[in-house]
């Protein structure tokens, strides 16, 4: 039963992501959604549902320490999915890099004896064109991981990006064990409305400030 299962304290800053524990997976699961991430030192597990947005799972390979964000870029203002890519530092490579930074940024904060950056583990999941009607904003937030990844000398050990099904990702930090399941063509649409209504929200409300690495 649940009550047999001590669940220990998250890191400050994450008490108010769910965390339940899950007999299937034997573990204690925090479960982000679209614009949130969350990072742990405890061996739990963190899963989200993908469809266009992407997902990077981080870890530090030395202590154990990761997390899982889940994140789109906001459409370009033009409509064409490749403007964001000559627009320089715009608004929707900021969002992408503030989703990529703060997750980083926590992990290296918070692992034990610190953190170098040739120590981090990265995999990243999603980006499958759920969304029809519109340009291919799965393959935008690929080429944009991508890039990023390639821009901080970093690179993904293991890609399950594209396609057209949405994921159930499970990431589990302490372990760098990852466990995808594609979903059902009924949980598309659901899916892609529940992202259409996240793109809306972040196109009126852009990042602002800045995120240094350290």
């Amino acid at each position: 039963m649940q009550d047999e299962h001590f669940l220990l304290p998250s890191l400050p800053g994450f008490e108010h992501i769910k965390r339940l524990w899950n007999a299937a997976h034997g573990s204690y699961i925090a479960r982000i959604k679209p614009g949130e991430y969350y990072v742990t030192q405890h061996d739990e597990g963190i899963l989200t549902v993908l469809g266009s947005c992407v997902s990077a799972c981080i870890r530090d390979r030395t202590s154990g320490i990761g997390g899982m964000n889940h994140f789109m870029l906001p459409a370009a203002p033009g409509g064409e999915p490749e403007e964001w890519i000559t627009a320089g530092l715009g608004a929707a490579t900021r969002y992408g890099n503030y989703a990529m930074e703060h997750l980083i940024n926590e992990i290296m904060k918070n692992a034990r004896n610190g953190c170098i950056r040739e120590n981090l583990e990265v995999k990243i999941f999603g980006g499958s064109q759920v969304i029809k009607s519109m340009a291919d904003i799965g393959n935008r937030n690929i080429l944009f991981v991508r890039d990023y990844l390639k821009t901080e000398h970093m690179q993904a050990t293991i890609e399950d990006v594209g396609d057209t099904y949405p994921r159930t990702v499970v990431y589990f930090p302490s372990t760098g064990l990852v466990r995808v399941k594609r979903l059902q063509t009924m949980r598309v649409k659901y899916i892609a409305n529940q992202e259409k209504e996240y793109m809306d929200n972040i196109a009126d409300k852009p990042v602002s400030g800045d995120v240094e690495l350290f």
